[in-house]
């Protein structure tokens, strides 16, 4: 059963999400996608006819079981052969949705969704560019455009989000700090390094030169603020002009990057670098803290006792 009408319990669960979690326009529309699916999979399993939702009222939310929560991430895993992230997710999604019905609006007395078990997600290593390569990412942006370098340089350094840079406005840089509004419209501040400041000054002193009405940071050829595909093109370009293999890379690798050369090479701390990305669970921190093959010879040759009787 599929349909473009909406669900009015989803939809009153969700502007929940957005006026008082300030949930992001993203995470709300996956989390009504995997809502309407899983409702649109219990009324195909009972013989539901409906051509909308409102077959979804509160008995039909309270008469859902364990049960049908599992068969449908069976579903999702051997008809849709959904990857185990995804069907994560979609746990996350129930497991929320229910929170909110028992915890916050009183409609449910039993959230069943709390005995749901997530999937183990395999471990990847996930590619970013090693020093060498940002070094070169960086010498290939400088000798082309003022904007571009300042982009790759903040990317670098600052490890931000693609989204917190593309909505930059000049009154969030002071002189030591940019000022972020991320997910969760939770504000952080950054410190500037050396490169920061004098890649923003010379792209100021350009951009102070143009007729732009946009407070934006960054600004396209036509003075509008720079959009995310462009600043996304932007550094596929520069990539790919530094003689780097684009495969796999996007800006998000560039956020990466930057947080593992500050955990590998800058030892910062894990607290400080949850500060610095923003990230509400120090889980989601840890991934960024992976280490080489080099780190591992050198921690098990950092043991007192690797030299004896050599």
């Amino acid at each position: 059963m599929q349909s473009n009408k909406s669900c009015p319990i989803i939809e009153q669960y969700l502007a929940y999400l957005i006026t008082v979690k300030g949930r992001s326009p993203n995470t709300i529309s996956e989390y009504r996608l995997d809502l309407l699916q899983f409702l649109c999979y219990i009324a195909n399993s009972r013989g539901y006819t409906h051509s909308d939702f409102s077959f979804a009222d509160l008995d039909f939310i309270r008469s859902i079981r364990l049960g049908d929560m599992y068969a449908f991430l069976a579903y999702c895993q051997e008809t849709l052969n959904a990857a185990p992230g995804t069907r994560y997710r979609k746990i996350v999604s129930m497991r929320q949705f229910w929170k909110y019905l028992k915890t916050k609006v009183h409609l449910i007395d039993n959230n069943i969704a709390e005995e749901l078990e997530t999937p183990k997600l395999p471990k990847r290593n996930v590619r970013t560019l090693t020093l060498e390569e940002s070094v070169r990412l960086l010498i290939q942006a400088k000798s082309c455009s003022a904007r571009d370098d300042c982009i790759i340089t903040i990317f670098l350094n600052c490890a931000l989000r693609l989204s917190e840079l593309a909505s930059l406005n000049i009154d969030q840089v002071d002189s030591d700090v940019i000022s972020i509004i991320g997910k969760g419209n939770k504000e952080r501040k950054i410190y500037l390094t050396p490169a920061v400041k004098q890649s923003l000054a010379k792209w100021l002193a350009i951009r102070s030169t143009l007729k732009v009405d946009s407070n934006a940071l960054f600004i396209s050829r036509n003075r509008g603020r720079l959009t995310t595909r462009s600043i996304q093109n932007v550094v596929k370009k520069h990539i790919v002009a530094a003689g780097i293999n684009p495969e796999g890379l996007s800006t998000h690798k560039l956020r990466h990057t930057a947080a593992t050369l500050m955990y590998k090479y800058g030892h910062v701390d894990i607290r400080s670098l949850q500060q610095i990305l923003g990230h509400e669970s120090i889980a989601t921190t840890e991934i960024y803290t992976h280490v080489d093959d080099r780190q591992l010879q050198a921690a098990v040759n950092a043991n007192p006792l690797a030299m004896m009787f050599t």
